[in-house]
């Protein structure tokens, strides 16, 4: 049995009555946890899938989700995780992808087109509520050849760090060692996690942020609140409620922050903010420290580095942190970075400005390049300054112009399609369509083109801001016109 497994059965079977998850203000024992991690269990060995087959675990921020994840891991199966807020036809295009032998989902995402699409492939579904999980009428067996994996396996889709988005793998042993046997907070070290305030949980379940910041903790001893997605509410509740020293804000959340002018005594009980996955304005991360006098410590981090390998730590910031602002910090120990010229590939000296490459020792010896335009100062300090790839950055999710471009070129009135990012005050970045219409057809409506990409890419690709062009500024090669293009909005 490896170690993730032990650790996952570890926590579910521990002392029933123990509190596990606070969610919506009702806490979640780990004897309830424990209960919907075998059902689902049982219930994929009653489906007749194989036991090295894939599972497909769509993860909404919910007690019975983790439970199921925590259930997955103790059993030792491979599993894919699935963006939960698509539309049915963009789920179930992905599952046939996948090939898993069973989907496990909450009962609220089997609508009648997905499964339409479960019974085609002969997937087995298992709907998840919140003290249990049953079969969904009519999906009870497996009947697909699946996709199968001989060792055990978290499959997590990549925000597009190294390029396009794509499915990324992590054994067991590198989420044991490096994920949940990686650094702990500062403020926790050698204390009884049990005694601790719970570790407040928004991001995804699904990415790479939630197995470090949900699951991890978990295994960990680690009590949560958990919401369905960050909000200043939940955020506020926690911090005056549970009183912690060291908390975390997405970089869009800090602005938020402000905005809710939330009052500073507040924050008395706060030494330190974490913060990371997007860029954030070394503006208003000054505003907040002067405001609310906590240092906010950003870190950086991709699903392809199996998680953060550079952050401002408390020591560094309190040597550093005015002449630094900006900054995502250093390395960890044994991590190496490099700055190249995007044209020969040759290595910069500090200041200048080029792809990002990175070694990470979870993922190997390996170099691994980046399309994020960053350079190194003379200290050794990191600092992002954007995107080669255009990637679109809405709040802590990637986002490639190009795939909502394709998919509005499906749409049969639509000639061309040019989407770039545009500033927001709240997420950093929004995407914006410029959309030109077939000859002799009039121009859809903007309701008709969202309704059209829902059912094509995530909900976080649907444009906020949209133009009609008799023609998409071009240049002398016919390229889209970047620049033009951004002026139309800007």
């Amino acid at each position: 049995m490896s170690a993730l497994q032990e650790l996952s059965l570890a926590v579910l079977n521990g002392p029933p009555e123990e509190q596990a998850l606070e969610y919506e203000k009702r806490w979640y024992t780990w004897g309830e946890l424990g209960q919907v991690a075998r059902d689902v269990v049982t219930l994929i060995q009653e489906s007749g899938a194989p036991a090295n087959s894939k599972i497909a675990l769509v993860a909404k921020n919910r007690p019975s989700a983790v439970a199921a994840y925590l259930g997955l891991m103790g059993e030792g199966l491979s599993f894919r995780m699935v963006y939960p807020f698509q539309s049915s036809v963009a789920m179930a295009t992905e599952l046939a992808s996948i090939k898993p032998s069973v989907m496990v989902a909450a009962a609220e995402t089997y609508d009648a087109t997905l499964i339409a699409a479960l019974q085609d492939m002969g997937v087995a579904a298992i709907a998840l509520r919140e003290k249990s999980a049953i079969f969904v009428p009519g999906l009870e067996r497996s009947t697909i050849e699946p996709a199968v994996s001989n060792t055990p396996i978290i499959e997590i889709h990549t925000s597009g760090t190294t390029g396009t988005p794509k499915p990324f793998e992590f054994d067991y042993d590198t989420v044991a060692r490096h994920i949940v046997g990686g650094r702990a907070t500062p403020s926790s070290v050698g204390a009884d996690p049990k005694n601790l305030p719970p570790v407040l949980m928004y991001f995804p379940a699904g990415n790479i942020t939630g197995l470090h910041s949900t699951i991890a903790p978990l295994l960990r001893g680690l009590r949560g609140m958990l919401l369905d997605r960050f909000s200043v509410e939940g955020w506020h509740d926690h911090l005056v409620r549970y009183r912690p020293s060291a908390g975390g804000l997405p970089p869009a959340g800090v602005q938020m922050i402000l905005d809710a002018d939330l009052p500073p005594e507040d924050f008395r009980s706060l030494k330190m903010i974490g913060s990371g996955s997007a860029p954030l304005d070394p503006t208003v991360q000054k505003r907040f420290e002067e405001r609310y006098k906590v240092p906010i410590l950003l870190a950086y981090g991709a699903t392809e580095f199996g998680g953060p390998v550079a952050s401002m730590t408390p020591e560094v910031y309190q040597t550093w942190g005015d002449q630094k602002v900006g900054s995502v910090g250093k390395p960890f120990p044994g991590v190496k970075l490099r700055v190249i010229d995007p044209n020969n590939f040759t290595e910069l000296s500090a200041g200048a400005v080029g792809l990002l490459e990175v070694v990470s020792p979870r993922m190997g010896e390996h170099w691994i390049r980046t399309a994020d335009l960053a350079y190194l100062d003379e200290d050794g300090f990191l600092f992002l300054c954007g995107r080669a790839d255009g990637a679109i950055m809405r709040g802590g999710f990637k986002i490639l112009p190009e795939t909502i471009e394709k998919a509005l070129l499906q749409h049969p009135a639509v000639a061309a399609a040019g989407v770039v990012g545009v500033a927001d005050h709240r997420l950093g970045q929004v995407p914006a369509a410029a959309i030109q219409a077939k000859a002799g057809q009039p121009s859809p409506s903007v309701e008709e083109l969202e309704s059209h990409l829902r059912e094509r890419v995530a909900a976080t690709h649907i444009p906020v801001k949209w133009t009609f062009v008799e023609a998409l500024p071009r240049t002398a090669s016919y390229k889209v016109h970047q620049p033009a293009l951004r002026e139309l909005f800007e």
